[in-house]
């Protein structure tokens, strides 16, 4: 699905890697590992086509990401540091503009559910401004329930989430997966999802892949 080419990134007048290749099929659950500024939010980043690499391709389904552009930004949701979540919007009201952007409608009542299942139940109507660090991470990950995308990018996304949280997300994440979707995602956090038999990128001085396809 995803192929990585020679790829190469720079912050400022820093390298943070170069000839950095490598392929996600489908059903396949990369780990992005490494020390603090070498260079994973880049990735992610540069994955996301959120910024241009300094070198080298990424391609999805074999065409370039930069010459499919919004047709590609439609089959990836991604998930950064920031939630994106607007705090005088409720959870309800951020999840429908979400969608919105992402030009694939959804009903209320699958809003409604989403917020059910990720714990929000009786929170939809709430300004999210009145909502706990926790809970508003659970509202944005509420989109990766709603979300058709096949391609999930994620950025520490189990940071300030509870024990029963971080075992749905973990249950989310295998499940699309074990659908056909692909998952690239980093953590800090020792997780159950990233002890099996995973792909990991370790980005480094060899940018060492190794592991296997999940079976979730």
């Amino acid at each position: 699905m995803l192929e990585v080419e020679d790829l190469a990134c720079r912050r400022g007048d820093r390298t943070l890697f170069t000839a950095l290749s490598f392929g996600l099929p489908a059903s396949t659950l990369l780990h992005v590992r490494g020390r603090n500024g070498s260079g994973k939010t880049t990735l992610l980043r540069a994955l996301c086509g959120l910024l241009r690499p300094d070198a080298g391709a990424i391609r999805w389904r074999g065409e370039s990401i930069l010459e499919l552009a919004d047709d590609y930004n439609r089959e990836v949701l991604y998930f950064g540091h920031l939630n994106g979540i607007k705090a005088d919007l409720t959870g309800q009201e951020n999840l429908r503009v979400a969608a919105t952007l992402d030009q694939d409608p959804i009903s209320d009542a699958a809003i409604t559910d989403a917020l059910a299942q990720i714990g929000l139940a009786g929170f939809e109507d709430l300004p999210t401004r009145m909502l706990s660090q926790g809970q508003k991470k659970r509202v944005a990950l509420a989109r990766l329930i709603l979300s058709k995308a096949p391609l999930w990018i994620l950025d520490e996304p189990f940071t300030a989430l509870d024990t029963d949280a971080v075992a749905l997300l973990e249950r989310l994440i295998a499940s699309h997966v074990a659908d056909g979707g692909a998952v690239v995602l980093t953590t800090h956090q020792e997780v159950q999802l990233t002890r099996g038999e995973i792909q990991r990128l370790e980005l480094g001085a060899s940018h060492h892949v190794a592991g296997a396809m999940r079976s979730a």
